[in-house]
């Protein structure tokens, strides 16, 4: 509801009360002006990619398990990237990341993002996955990922692509058509990267478990040996 002091867009029909010498104006819609624009077009344009199968499950590609190659689409001065290359290393130092600036926000983000997008799906193929974000601020802020070009963009990639857009209450088209959404940057680095030390503390207690029913298995298989050569011994030579 409208409260005062609050700006808002109204449509409608005018008419004239001719005995008072009146306008009067009949409201069919009215929206809180700025916000409120942005909020519809971002549900008619979530509507639409929708409706065009961009948000299915079963186009959303498979991220490796063990990725080794990754690309990092955001702003080079922000501290998404820190986030994201500090946490990603820690957890797995052998990991090659190729930071790629862009604008983040403002008019001309969303075709830059776009175009990172493409240049790396052209040139650099061996890429695991691709990670696009930033840190959290206004839908305004924010709005370069609720772009259809960088809806589209995002779609059409060979290689996975991970939103990771703002705070964990912030929602983007981006995140719907990604292959991956992440609340923040940092989550995404700790959702992708495994742990090279619980991979190693796993694989050491695979195999003291394989050691161990390998082990086990032999004995059993020497008793059985060892079973049947004393039966043998047993019968004599005429069974």
């Amino acid at each position: 509801m409208p409260v005062d002091g609050m700006k808002v867009k109204v449509r409608g029909d005018v008419s004239v009360y001719e005995k008072r010498g009146e306008y009067q104006l009949y409201v069919k819609e009215i929206i809180e002006a700025g916000k409120g624009e942005l909020y519809l077009a971002f549900e008619r344009l979530k509507a639409k990619l929708i409706d065009e199968g961009l948000f299915s499950e079963e186009v959303k590609k498979t991220l490796p398990f063990i990725p080794q190659n990754i690309a990092v689409i955001t702003s080079p001065t922000g501290a998404a990237i820190r986030d994201i290359i500090t946490i990603s290393l820690r957890r797995f130092p052998n990991l090659s990341i190729l930071v790629v600036p862009s604008l983040v926000q403002g008019t001309f983000a969303a075709q830059e993002i776009a175009k990172k997008i493409d240049f790396l799906n052209k040139y650099f193929k061996d890429l695991n996955f691709i990670i696009i974000g930033r840190g959290g601020g206004s839908l305004e802020e924010l709005w370069a990922f609720n772009e259809e070009v960088l809806a589209r963009s995002i779609y059409s990639s060979k290689i996975p692509i991970v939103s990771a857009v703002g705070h964990e209450t912030d929602f983007t088209i981006s995140d719907f058509v990604a292959d991956l959404r992440s609340p923040t940057p940092s989550a995404a680095a700790e959702m992708t990267i495994p742990d090279k030390n619980n991979l190693i503390n796993n694989l050491s207690l695979l195999k003291s478990k394989i050691t161990r029913a390998v082990k086990r298995n032999l004995e059993l298989k020497t008793e059985n040996i060892n079973s049947i050569s004393r039966s043998l011994k047993y019968q004599g030579p005429e069974n």
